[in-house]
């Protein structure tokens, strides 16, 4: 599924760690691990929290379309 990458993705180009992402949704390193691989699905407060912290619509960081739209 496409949000997976999507997640690492953005996660790469902000130039961040999997453990500071964590930090800022309130859990572990190895939780938020498994919601990047899929073994794991992000919750919805969570898609809503790294939407805002990416600037990115939630349509794009769920993957139903290509191109992100900023929220501001």
């Amino acid at each position: 599924m496409y949000c997976y990458q999507r997640l690492c993705d953005l996660r790469e180009d902000a130039g961040l760690s999997q453990k500071e992402i964590a930090e800022k949704l309130g859990t572990t390193q190895q939780q938020y691990c498994r919601y990047e691989n899929g073994t794991r699905e992000l919750p919805m407060h969570h898609f809503i929290t790294l939407a805002r912290y990416y600037n990115v619509s939630l349509d794009y960081l769920a993957g139903l379309i290509q191109t992100p739209k900023k929220l501001y």
